[in-house]
């Protein structure tokens, strides 16, 4: 077996001034590869740029390479700055109840905010702090990335952080670790192996949004950074099918590359920190992993800094205490705190929506308002047809792979590398086929959100039926329970936690894609559906910054009462009665 080779190389002792092997050559060949063309990217981001200047896109396949790896670069620096976002805010709201009445809604908030309302925001800030540099359109693009990334792996550190089962938390007590080791030694392994899940699809949300990040389009702006982003939104205006096809297949080569190279490696790797039930499972491999396992110097490196990261991870955080004094608080004095926390809270709520209620309906009419709600009515309205449909198709299929660990070996990377492909470059397809067949674009834009948002479901899927403990399987097996009885007493409870996660990121998901696939274009031709997601796109267009806010605001409003009203009971329902401790 593969991972019964990689404990044998992991065996093997290797002496401090062994002899590089031929493996190692082969190891160094590819670092220094990877190196050199993302330090080439990285030179081409701090070139000299002002406002106006025209960025030429060449549809030419040549070009290509160069375009993928500016975007790649754009995406994993994203990638970076959400983990370190996760792991800050994430821990803040697990492990304070204060922290997280604000961080958990202000998730919900800013994940319903769409792109282009950001890009309006940040746009103009970067350009004018990095007047005359480069990064001020890439720090643009890349925060822009950065939304479309960190919020689905905040909940889900979040939510594992906050599930850390009681043996492991009585472990951290008997060992006397601090708060700083308890974070490296148990929450964090504990949360990885559904980070990095979460990871690849926050990397394979981001993709959606490449065109709008990277093609930038607000207020009579246009501004395109070298990327494939720009290449397939220049294509789309010239209706070059041909250039279209060429970005096919770089999209296929990229996701290959970053899948075999950074996700393979780390899927295999977080192996260890589960609960491993049987000895004939089948588990991830990666031949990138094999090969620096068979290397020598880079397994000495690896111990360096392992040891390195071992000394960061145990040092002492905060000084021992002889004595603990007890200080009594009287019950008045917390009560007395709190509320005016929650008083000065309030008003800073209710000041920022005054000024945003002036800012908007000092040039909005209420008509204008009331349309723009009936507008996020028909956007739910799809969605919530998106979401039934998804949970139809994809709950059987998930639960099948899900309970067959062999076949989840084999379908879980198709079905990732599937999902990391983007579906923007359908809707040239889906606008001919509109265009042509006379189609009604309101009913036909729902089949691109069911394409972005299905993947949500059917990882989460997945992973809930493979959680479920191999003894319960059994025994139910044992019991001869079949049909809809076994679906309603064990496989259904069983992943509905999971299920739960993956419906509601979907759901944020699908309201972020209705910005772009309400609004579809191909050359000329302007297909917009009655949502509020067009409506955001024409109004950034025009640069109408009141009408932009109101749609934000309203969409916010919505997702935010959705989730308070809706998703949140099913969440806590999901956590107090049907999870697996």
């Amino acid at each position: 077996m593969a991972t019964n080779a990689r404990n044998t190389y992991a065996k093997n002792e290797v002496t401090t001034w062994s002899v590089p092997n031929y493996w190692d050559m082969l190891a160094l060949m590819l670092v220094l590869t990877v190196i050199i063309s993302l330090g080439y990217g990285a030179r081409a981001m701090l070139g000299h740029y002002e406002l106006g200047e025209a960025m030429p896109i060449y549809l030419s396949p040549v070009h290509l390479p160069y375009y993928a790896l500016r975007t790649v670069l754009r995406m994993f620096i994203a990638l970076s700055f959400s983990m370190l976002f996760t792991f800050v805010f994430g821990t803040w709201a697990a492990k304070s109840r204060h922290a997280e009445r604000i961080i958990i809604p202000m998730i919900d908030i800013l994940q319903s905010v769409p792109v282009l309302g950001y890009l309006s925001i940040t746009l103009v800030a970067f350009v004018v702090f990095f007047k005359g540099s480069m990064l001020g359109p890439e720090c643009a693009a890349i925060f822009t990335i950065f939304t479309a990334q960190a919020w689905n792996m905040v909940l889900s550190f979040y939510q594992s952080v906050s599930n850390v089962p009681e043996e492991l938390q009585e472990a951290a007590r008997m060992f006397h670790l601090n708060a700083w080791q308890r974070f490296w030694r148990i929450e964090v392994p504990f949360a990885m192996p559904s980070l990095i899940w979460n990871m690849m699809m926050s990397m394979s949300g981001s993709w959606v949004f490449l065109v709008a990040s990277e093609a930038i389009s607000v207020a009579n702006k246009n501004i395109m950074l070298p990327g494939i982003g720009s290449y397939i939104d220049l294509a789309i205006k010239q209706q070059n099918t041909q250039a279209l096809w060429w970005v096919i297949l770089a999209m296929f080569l990229v996701v290959a590359l970053y899948d075999q190279l950074f996700f393979r490696p780390l899927v295999a790797w977080s192996e260890k920190f589960k609960p491993q039930e049987s000895e004939d499972e089948e588990y991830p491999e990666s031949w990138l992993l094999n090969l620096f396992q068979r290397t020598r110097f880079f397994l000495i490196l690896g111990r360096l800094f392992s040891f390195l990261g071992d000394r960061i991870v145990n040092c002492r955080v905060t000084p021992k205490k002889a004595k603990r004094q007890v200080v009594k608080v009287r019950p008045w004095l917390n009560l007395l705190i709190l509320v005016i926390w929650n008083v000065v809270l309030l008003l800073v709520i209710g000041y920022a929506c005054y000024a945003l209620y002036q800012f908007i309906f000092n040039t909005v009419s209420l008509p204008e308002a009331l349309h723009v709600s009936f507008l996020c009515l028909m956007t739910l309205c799809r969605i919530v047809v998106v979401l039934v449909v998804s949970s139809i198709i994809w709950v059987p299929v998930g639960v099948w792979i899900g309970s067959r660990p062999k076949v989840s070996a084999v379908v879980s990377p198709i079905a990732q590398f599937l999902a990391a492909f983007p579906i923007n470059l359908l809707f040239p397809v889906m606008a001919m086929w509109i265009l042509r067949y006379h189609l009604n674009v309101n009913i036909w834009c729902s089949p691109l959100m069911v394409l972005g948002t299905q993947w949500y479901i059917l990882f989460n899927v997945i992973a809930g039926s493979s959680a479920q403990p191999k003894q319960l399987r059994n025994a139910v097996n044992s019991l001869h329970v079949s049909g809809w009885l076994k679906w309603r007493k064990f496989i259904l409870p069983g992943i509905f936690p999971y299920y739960i996660t993956g419906a509601i990121t979907a759901a944020g998901g699908a309201w972020n894609i209705s910005i772009i696939a309400e609004a579809i274009e191909w050359g000329t031709h302007h297909l917009n559906a009655v949502g509020i997601g067009a409506y955001i796109t024409e109004v950034s267009m025009h640069g109408d910054f009141p009408k932009l806010a109101l749609g934000i605001s309203v969409m916010s409003i919505f997702v935010l009462v959705i989730n308070r009203v809706f998703w949140r009971p099913l969440y806590n329902l999901a956590q107090e009665r049907y999870q697996i401790q």
